[in-house]
């Protein structure tokens, strides 16, 4: 009788993971564990132990945390039109749908959280990431606002107010939203897009001049 050949296992070759799905992989790990610990409460190793590499390798992709952390707001900062629709409702002088744009991107349902932690802790200890921060995510609708509401008001539309401070009460009112609802777990008693609605409704109504029969 011959004999029976019993073939070897094959050897299944490790899958390998590409540049681009790495680094994915550490900046995921990277922003949970910023929004859990803060940036100067992380380490890289804990960072690098999370996406299940060698620290080596996370210093390869990213040589330092704060390379990590401007990632995570490059990754974070995609507006998906937002800015064209501010724009095309500020030529049109659209007052509620401008402010309505502005306050939907920041309540919305299924909105992450993980942001505004982020933001919470850079400004908390107190270093240059938390301008950075403001820099990428909030100057720029802030500003683009604040002129907006200065040149409502020259065109009589608005009540005369100091353009900064109102578009900083506007976008306060909003992240104290924010504060409440998803550090501080208050519960929503309105729909998002409900709550979008009262919060314009309210704003707009101290600015909107008021005609005199």
């Amino acid at each position: 009788m011959g004999r029976t050949r019993i073939s070897s296992p094959q050897r299944h070759q490790p899958s390998r993971t590409s540049g681009p799905e790495r680094q994915a992989s550490l900046i995921s790990a990277a922003t949970s564990l910023f929004a859990a610990n803060g940036f100067t409460g992380t380490t890289t190793k804990e960072i690098a132990k999370a996406a299940g590499v060698s620290e080596a390798l996370l210093f390869k992709h990213f040589p330092t945390k704060q390379a990590l952390y401007t990632a995570i707001l490059a990754e974070k900062a995609q507006y998906s039109g937002l800015r064209e629709a501010v724009e095309e409702a500020t030529k049109r002088r659209d007052d509620e749908r401008l402010f309505t744009l502005l306050a939907s991107y920041r309540i919305r349902k299924g909105a992450d959280p993980t942001l505004f932690r982020l933001l919470l802790f850079s400004a908390l200890e107190g270093h240059e990431l938390s301008n950075m921060f403001f820099q990428q995510q909030y100057r720029i609708f802030h500003d683009l606002l604040a002129g907006y509401i200065r040149q409502r008001i020259e065109d009589g539309a608005f009540r005369p107010v100091d353009p900064v401070l109102a578009a900083r009460a506007f976008f306060g009112m909003i992240l104290h939203h924010r504060l409440l609802h998803d550090i501080l777990g208050l519960p929503m008693h309105l729909s998002h897009e409900a709550t979008v609605v009262e919060y314009v409704s309210l704003f707009l109504g101290g600015l909107v001049r008021q005609s005199h029969s």
